[in-house]
């Protein structure tokens, strides 16, 4: 029987390969931009990364925490960073290759469970970027942990998180009929209704375990700000269901 993670790998493989927006590469115009100090990255769907958040990359060693796709490692490595990243994703993999290959940088990327311990020694890295994700990893704690254990010291995390709302509503988002959390692995009704969505293995997690589990694993939380889902009924009616946060390793 094949675990939740292998489940989600070839889910997003697929997506990839279907043209997902998470999996499309940057132009070349766009890291030539970069380059030029012109450039946004996303952590939730529509909002960007305040700069102030990454301040100067020149020769910082950067983790994006499956982040993979070919979308914000290209643009931190034209700013200057020494990049990793590592993702589940074999896609996702494949692309920031293909976009190092294309742009002639040098990137490390790894194909790898996130779920797991991360095959980096401790201190390793002064920013640890970690888009939306842990949606698809049950046990968000011990990815903060990980995060914190590889980070140097005064190091920053700065992580995209999907609330609850997403996962109490129906596919058009007009009803309530889901109650928390939502764990596909413990509910099987959940289960059948990810399947015909084809939306994988997907886990609902509170700010008591996003925001309060960065606080536990030893960070400070300082900044934060929301977003939408960028389009559906929730984000026609302004509902915040995203939310991205800055924290420091002190």
């Amino acid at each position: 029987m094949k675990t939740y993670q292998e489940i989600n790998k070839e889910i997003i493989d697929k997506w990839v390969t279907d043209g997902w927006e998470w999996g499309k590469l940057i132009s070349h115009e766009d890291y030539i931009n970069a380059k030029k100090g012109e450039w946004n990255v996303l952590l939730t769907p529509t909002v960007f990364v305040p700069h102030e958040w990454l301040g100067n990359l020149e020769g910082k060693k950067i983790l994006g925490l499956a982040s993979g796709g070919g979308q914000q490692m290209p643009i931190f490595n034209a700013l200057g960073a020494e990049c990793t990243v590592i993702d589940n994703s074999s896609k996702q993999i494949e692309n920031e290759l293909i976009l190092a290959k294309r742009e002639r940088y040098k990137i490390e990327a790894i194909e790898g469970d996130i779920s797991k311990k991360l095959p980096f020694d401790d201190e390793s890295f002064d920013i640890v970027f970690h888009p939306v994700s842990n949606c698809y990893v049950e046990d968000v704690l011990h990815i903060f942990r990980e995060a914190y254990r590889v980070l140097k010291k005064d190091g920053i995390l700065l992580s995209g998180l999907n609330n609850e709302i997403n996962y109490i509503v129906d596919t058009d988002e007009k009803e309530i009929i889901w109650g928390m959390p939502f764990n596909p692995l413990k509910n099987e009704t959940a289960r059948e209704f990810l399947n015909k969505q084809n939306g994988g293995i997907q886990f609902s997690h509170n700010m008591t375990e996003q925001i309060g589990g960065q606080l536990k694993a030893g960070f400070t939380l300082v900044d934060i700000y929301e977003d939408t889902n960028g389009s559906g009924r929730l984000h026609d009616l302004n509902i915040k269901t995203y939310i991205a946060t800055k924290s420091v390793k002190l």
